[in-house]
């Protein structure tokens, strides 16, 4: 009997060690007690990391913190999570579903399935994006061209009266004129930039150098701007003139985020990625740009459409300039994606370099 037992012991070890999920038992006090390897790869931690560590001082942040494991034990209720942003101690990014499980032997144990969703979770989303970006932009000129039209017609009938009133009565035909003026322009910006890319060969860093020469003229909060450059980036075809546009949206946001931050910091950074997928295609190099900073991060009721028109955070915000800098982006074949929790926001563009694979 005894070596059945030692067999079986054995054979569920090997059979955990198998696995591509990772597996990590914690015990009352939330210390790893046993981990399989595909815990190292999921994690990217070797195993003197993780042996009897505090599982939560893995973590800078973490959308399951201690107390839901605690509650989990003393209600001896499991539970599961799908899309949790964890940020390891390193600074890396991870999205995860986790599964707890509450162990009767060994007792007072949670039984920890990790998986790590990061790729598969980007791919769906960038498309489901790219679609309901369009969507949305398809809807906000079909508005666009409702509303000029009578708009046209309005401005023009008060021009009209103008000339037959006095002095004291064109008061209100000014006024007329000059709320349809108003309402014209905001409908131009809902629209955007209408033309197409004007692409030559240009230096990537020249263009965020110009962002961040601007970004320091008008910079009330007093942020703090750092530069983390990939020298290797070649010159190659964009709009500079598109491509600062967007970038400036981008990092205009993030320095208004930051007014109410202590030390506000804001991180400008490139780099190439080799052999990346951008809308379905496969592109032997991507260049990358990274706007970070170290405000109170994104609110989650607006993380999923904050890139739609008419979305914003902000008090008085009318949410179109990452609509328009998607858009700008989205010329150049490239996209823009967003990683936010508190205390760190990481607006990601990439614009495709070379030729799509044969």
């Amino acid at each position: 009997m005894t070596n059945t037992v030692i067999a079986t012991e054995q054979l569920h070890a090997h059979i955990s060690e198998q696995l591509t999920t990772a597996i990590m038992l914690l015990d009352a006090d939330l210390t790893i007690r046993y981990f399989n390897t595909a815990c190292c790869a999921v994690l990217g931690l070797g195993e003197k990391r993780l042996s009897a560590q505090f599982f939560p001082d893995l973590f800078q942040h973490c959308d399951i913190n201690a107390n839901h494991f605690m509650g989990a034990l003393s209600s001896k209720q499991g539970f599961g999570v799908s899309d949790v942003q964890a940020v390891l101690a390193d600074g890396r990014h991870l999205l995860l579903d986790i599964s707890v499980t509450i162990c009767e032997n060994p007792a007072e144990h949670l039984l920890l399935e990790i998986r790590q969703v990061d790729q598969q979770r980007k791919i769906s989303l960038e498309s489901l994006q790219q679609h309901q970006h369009l969507a949305a932009r398809e809807l906000i000129r079909g508005l666009a061209h409702e509303i000029k039209n009578p708009l046209g017609g309005l401005r023009g009938a008060a021009q009209l009266l103008e000339e037959s009133l006095n002095d004291e009565l064109k008061e209100y035909t000014q006024l007329i004129i000059a709320q349809a003026d108003r309402l014209r322009n905001l409908v131009d910006r809902l629209l955007g930039p209408y033309r197409p890319a004007q692409r030559v060969s240009a230096n990537l860093h020249q263009i965020i150098e110009q962002v961040r020469q601007l970004a320091l003229m008008d910079n009330p909060a007093l942020v703090q701007f750092s530069r983390d450059y990939d020298p290797s980036i070649p010159d190659f075809p964009f709009d500079p003139e598109l491509i600062e546009q967007a970038l400036l949206n981008i990092v205009r946001n993030a320095q208004q985020a930051l007014e109410q931050t202590e030390q506000p910091a804001i991180c400008l950074q490139s780099r190439v990625l080799h052999q990346h997928t951008l809308h379905g295609k496969r592109y032997k190099l991507v260049a990358l740009i990274r706007v970070i900073d170290n405000g109170p991060g994104i609110p989650a009721d607006i993380k999923d459409t904050l890139f739609y028109p008419m979305v914003s955070g902000k008090a008085g915000g009318t949410g179109l300039g990452l609509s328009i800098a998607q858009t700008l982006i989205h010329q150049h074949g490239g996209w823009i994606d967003c990683d936010s929790w508190p205390g760190h926001t990481e607006f990601t563009l990439y614009l495709p370099i070379a030729d799509t694979e044969d």
